[in-house]
């Protein structure tokens, strides 16, 4: 009888049915992992609401790691050349679909494929393991993937969205207004914002602010680098948060701004909180946050913004990101302590729930 494997299936907004399949066989380029963990993504809670993309039924997960146990004969080495056998842990990125403009023409940009994969994304088919909020998954022909058997397991479910970080600041780089004596402001100090920060700050970036509404998370913002935290529900209005925060800094506003909370009016803020020749990076989400507002006149061109958008992250940025980890580490940012809640599978639904209610920062669901 074939060995089974147990998965989180969601088959409704808010229903998960678990479900037994049995372990796959693979084909001389597919591996089969047994999963360790996955964090919770903002995506997750958004698929768990209300199935945006219509993926039910689906395995979600997609910032996980896990074990390999069984390893076709053509694979000997990750996407980054590094050895890799059974027994070794794995991260994923994205696969890309190698035919689009994208992956022909610009293929250190993957991440603009246009039929991109992301493992916790595919809707079911006949494989089911296809997401890490199970106990195994099988991973596919022409995957992305990154050994990483040298990392904590709680380092690991930081990959993927450390990868959103790195890449958003590499592109921010490309504005050449990152320097030493930047004074960097990041909107939105939940998991993605807190880890913007803490890269900026393995760079040597130490003027950094964080805007957000919940005290707790701009304390731990203050952990991860920031000199200044300012809640904007303790001000009657953003003019008067705005005029607080040039009182603070000489009368001017913010050199570089991250906007990293993927609401609308907070993209339409963002732009009045740049300086003069200042610069924006507009850190993309999955969702669509809807539309903002600014005055192209007295927000972009008087000012002269340079302004960026960052999509995800390429397969490129993975390495980058293993060595932005173990940095922050290394100078003593409490990145690790980002993870904290762990839920086992079987508690699968108060981990979504813990994630959409904002009870912890990195929510995480873990197999013994």
């Amino acid at each position: 009888m074939a060995e089974m494997a147990k998965a989180a299936v969601l088959t409704a907004p808010g229903v998960f049915e678990f479900r037994e399949y049995p372990i796959p066989e693979i084909n001389d380029d597919e591996m089969i992992i047994k999963v360790q963990g996955c964090g919770v993504c903002g995506t997750d809670g958004h698929e768990y609401k209300r199935d945006p993309f219509g993926l039910c039924p689906v395995v979600l997960g997609h910032e996980g790691s896990g074990e390999i146990i069984k390893m076709g004969k053509n694979i000997t080495v990750d996407s980054a050349g590094k050895p890799v056998k059974v027994g070794d842990s794995i991260v994923t990125c994205i696969i890309p679909c190698g035919e689009c403009s994208a992956c022909k023409n610009t293929p250190a940009r993957t991440n603009l494929c246009e039929s991109v994969g992301v493992y916790g994304l595919f809707p079911d088919d006949e494989v089911h393991l296809n997401g890490y909020f199970a106990t195994h998954m099988k991973i596919r022909k022409g995957s992305t993937f990154f050994n990483v058997s040298d990392m904590t397991l709680d380092q690991r479910l930081l990959v993927e969205p450390s990868a959103v970080a790195v890449h958003c600041v590499e592109r921010a780089k490309t504005t050449g207004l990152l320097n030493f004596n930047t004074k960097v402001l990041v909107q939105g100090a939940g998991p993605i914002g807190l880890l913007v920060m803490a890269v900026l700050r393995t760079l040597g970036i130490e003027n950094l602010i964080a805007v957000d509404g919940n005290d707790n998370r701009l304390e731990i913002a203050k952990t991860m680098g920031a000199s200044q935290v300012y809640n904007f529900t303790k001000y009657e209005s953003f003019d008067a948060m705005l005029a607080d925060i040039k009182a603070n800094n000489a009368g001017f506003a913010a050199d570089f701004v991250f906007q990293c909370t993927g609401v609308a009016q907070a993209g339409a803020n963002a732009w009045k909180l740049i300086r003069r020749g200042g610069g924006l990076c507009e850190v993309g989400f999955f969702m669509d946050g809807g539309n903002c507002s600014i005055n192209h006149h007295f927000d972009l061109c008087n000012k002269e913004v340079t302004a960026v958008g960052s999509w995800v992250y390429t397969p490129q940025d993975y390495p980058t990101t293993f060595a932005f980890l173990k940095r922050a580490a290394g100078i003593g940012l409490p990145v690790e302590q980002l993870v904290t809640h762990h839920f086992p599978l079987d508690q699968i639904k108060d981990a979504l729930e813990a994630n959409v209610t904002m009870a912890g920062i990195k929510i995480a669901v873990v197999n013994e």
